[in-house]
C-alpha cells in the first residue's frame, strides 16, 4: 500500500518509507472507498521477468494520462516506481504480474488510495502455442468519440471492468476466447484488454490510437522487433474487412505479449508462425 499516492517533493528515504507492505487477504481498503463503490479510479499491469518491470515508464505515462483523463490528482510516479521496486524484490518468482492502481479515496476525503499488487504471472503458453478464437463485437461508439465524447473517458484505464467482463462471457456463449471490438461506424479498434496487430506481408499495422483506445506497451514493442529486422510499421483506422483479410492478426497486451488469432467470427485463418516464435522470444526476454 502506498501512504499517499498523489505526495509530490519526497526524498528517497520518505518514499521508501511511504510503502508499507501488505497481505492482500486482509482487509486493506474501505468499503467506502470510490474504487468500492463506483469504479471510480485507474490502473495499470505490467510484467516483470527475473526481477526487470518490462516497459515500466510507458505504463506509468499511461497511468499518468489516466489520471488526467478522469480528473484525479498526478500520481507520485516516484512513489510508484518504489513500490514496484519493493513489490519485485519481496517475490521469488521469475515472472510476476505486478499491478499499479490509484483511486479517488473515499468520497469527500480529498485523498486518494493507491497500491502495486505483485503476483505470480499466469501460464500462457498455450494461448502462445495455439492461438485464440476471436469474435468481432459492436462497442457502441463511433470511431472519433474520444474527440466528440471526452467525458466518456474512452481511452482511459479504468477500474470500471464490468463492461469488459462482460464481453468476454458473450465470446464463451460464441465459441471464442476473446473479443476485437468494432466501432459504431465500422472500425476495427482493440480488445478488452489487449491491442489488434495486423499483418499484410513485410507490413505490420495498428489501430490508431486517436480512436478512444490505449496505447499499447506490447504492441509497441512488437513495432520495434519488426522495425528492427526490415518490416515497416504503420499506425492508422482499419476496416473490419482488412482484419478478415490480414495474413495474420495478433492480441497484444503487457503480461500475454502476443497471441496469434486463429479463427474470426467462426472463419478459422493462419498466421506466420516464424515472425511470431521470433517476436515472442524477443518481448519475453527484453529490458526495455
Amino acid at each position: 500500500m502506498l501512504d499517499d499516492p498523489t505526495q509530490t517533493g519526497t526524498d528517497a528515504s520518505t518514499l521508501a518509507s511511504s510503502v508499507r507492505r501488505a497481505d492482500p487477504a486482509d482487509p486493506q481498503i474501505s468499503v467506502l472507498d470510490l474504487a468500492v463503490t463506483r469504479g471510480d479510479g485507474i490502473f495499470e499491469t505490467l510484467d516483470a521477468i527475473d526481477g526487470f518491470g518490462q516497459a515500466l515508464e510507458p505504463h506509468l505515462a499511461r497511468l499518468e494520462n489516466s489520471a488526467r483523463l478522469l480528473d484525479l490528482p498526478a500520481p507520485c510516479l516516484d512513489l510508484y516506481r518504489e513500490g514496484i521496486r519493493q513489490g519485485i524484490a519481496a517475490s521469488t518468482h521469475p515472472r510476476l504480474s505486478v499491478k499499479l492502481v490509484l483511486t479517488r479515496g473515499i468520497e469527500g476525503a480529498g485523498r486518494c488510495t493507491g497500491w502495486v499488487f505483485v503476483d505470480p504471472e499466469p501460464d500462457f503458453t498455450e494461448a502462445r502455442t495455439h492461438g485464440l478464437k476471436v469474435v468481432t463485437l459492436d462497442r457502441g461508439y463511433r470511431h472519433d468519440v474520444a474527440q466528440t465524447s471526452p467525458w466518456l473517458l474512452q481511452g482511459a484505464k479504468t477500474l470500471s471492468y464490468a463492461v469488459n467482463k462482460s464481453v468476454y462471457r458473450e465470446a464463451e456463449r460464441r465459441g471464442a476466447d476473446d473479443v476485437i471490438f468494432i466501432s459504431s461506424d465500422g472500425f476495427v479498434l482493440e480488445g478488452p484488454t489487449s491491442t489488434a496487430v495486423l499483418q499484410f506481408g513485410r507490413h505490420l499495422v495498428t489501430p490508431s490510437t486517436d480512436q478512444g483506445i490505449l496505447a499499447g506497451t506490447a504492441q509497441a514493442a512488437f513495432f520495434d522487433y519488426a522495425e528492427a529486422n526490415g518490416l515497416t510499421t504503420e499506425y492508422r483506422t482499419v476496416t473490419p474487412d482488412e482484419l478478415r483479410a490480414a495474413d495474420s492478426v495478433w492480441l497484444a497486451s503487457s503480461v500475454r505479449q502476443i497471441v496469434p488469432v486463429v479463427e474470426i467470427d467462426g472463419v478459422a485463418r493462419g498466421f506466420d508462425a516464424e515472425l511470431h516464435a521470433a517476436a515472442l522470444d524477443y518481448l519475453v526476454t527484453r529490458r526495455s
